[in-house]
């Protein structure tokens, strides 16, 4: 195994499991399913079941698969519009930095995932047993583009953000 394919199973691993996790809290953490929804909803996501729902249920799967490198470039495209919807919804509006609830957080985990799709899933992977080898640009491609398509579909399809009166 070489240092790339350490570093990118490091990478992956790390990912993954923190995204599981994620999506495991997301489904039965304090808040449950219950609290996920409540907050969707508050974010204009519509319906705000479904969202939380599919959510947590992709965090979790996305994330496993991830964390053993199964379907690594659709499992990173899935993490990606996942950080791209966080960021647009719920994270944009506070600016950069994470203790202002900005988007500094959902950015590093996007661009890390982008990483693994350009490096690929490397050797210690269920994809290199399975002889999936998808890296380089068309790796890289695969996940910015998915990622980012996938959540531009569902963001003009479902999301309806409450408007200030303010302005």
């Amino acid at each position: 195994m070489t240092a790339a394919d350490t570093a990118v199973a490091l990478l992956r691993v790390v990912v993954g499991l923190t995204l599981a996790a994620h999506g495991y809290n997301h489904l039965w953490g304090p808040g449950g399913l219950a609290g996920t929804t409540r907050w969707f909803g508050s974010l204009g996501l519509r319906p705000p079941k479904l969202h939380a729902l599919l959510s947590g249920a992709g965090e979790l799967a996305s994330g496993a698969a991830l964390a053993i490198g199964l379907l690594t470039p659709l499992a990173a495209a899935f993490v990606v519009g996942a950080m791209v919807i966080a960021g647009v919804t719920a994270h944009r509006r506070n600016g950069f930095f994470i203790f202002k609830d900005g988007y500094e957080y959902v950015l590093m985990i996007g661009v890390v995932c982008a990483v693994i799709g350009l490096l690929g899933p490397g050797t210690a992977s269920v994809d290199q047993l399975l002889g999936i080898d998808v890296a380089g640009v068309v790796g890289l491609a695969i996940v910015v583009g998915l990622g980012v398509f996938g959540a531009a579909v569902l963001l003009v399809a479902t999301w309806r953000p409450a408007r200030s009166l303010s302005s």
